[in-house]
């Protein structure tokens, strides 16, 4: 029997037909290879998110990723092999879904090197873990991206956040900063964290419901119309 660990993804409550899924990332170290655990630190940082997320009363499936490994191990970058297994398990679910990812530290890395993926609509990055010339440089049109840093953060930068986020926007990217009091671990203003990742997942809810209420009008109307 293999010791390789595996990543776990934590569903929640069933929603079987979901307007959106939303895929949470914490954060880990630069080199570690030791196993993730359900009690370490940058999962449990986390957890307020999910479960606010999943009280937002929306059709909405929030599922919480833990790595295989706590570090990024570059060249390897362990967490986004993860997340993209994570994801190809979303799809076989839910076909054609669209997501939002919210990711702190490294998990923002993470996020920012999934944006080529055509079911990721979104990115909430919670003071992000973005070197200069990293995977921050992939969003573009057709992508919405919301960058929270603390103003005192230590960890990562907020001014190499700020820059990225305006080259998002150059690039077409549907994207904003939001520059918050406090450090790196959200532990300052909670609520205000909180609330402005809940209000950017729930208004791409809004626009993909709003969209599909559209079509099955279009549709109804098409079919009264041939039947006149």
């Amino acid at each position: 029997m293999s010791n390789e660990p595996i990543p776990v993804l934590r569903t929640g409550r069933r929603v079987s037909d979901p307007a959106l899924v939303v895929l949470v990332l914490g954060g880990g170290k630069d080199a570690s290879w030791a196993r993730s655990r359900p009690w370490h630190l940058a999962g449990l940082r986390m957890w307020p998110f999910t479960f606010m997320l999943r009280r937002a009363g929306r059709d909405i499936s929030v599922q919480q990723l833990q790595y295989r490994y706590r570090g990024w191990n570059a060249p390897d970058r362990s967490p986004v092999d993860d997340a993209r297994w994570a994801l190809d398990r979303i799809r076989t679910e839910h076909p054609d879904v669209h997501v939002v990812v919210v990711g702190h530290s490294m998990g923002g890395r993470t996020a920012a090197a999934l944006v080529d993926d055509p079911s990721i609509v979104g990115v909430v990055a919670l003071a992000p873990w973005w070197p200069e010339g990293a995977e921050a440089d992939a969003f573009g049109p057709g992508k919405k991206l919301l960058v929270m840093h603390g103003t005192a953060d230590r960890w990562t930068d907020p001014r190499t956040s700020l820059r990225a986020t305006e080259r998002a926007l150059e690039r077409g990217a549907t994207a904003r900063y939001l520059s918050v009091p406090g450090g790196h671990f959200m532990l300052r203003n909670p609520r205000l964290w909180s609330r402005a990742a809940r209000d950017f997942v729930l208004g791409i809810a809004d626009e993909f419901e709003h969209r599909q209420d559209s079509a099955a009008a279009d549709s109804s109307a098409e079919c009264m119309g041939g039947s006149a």
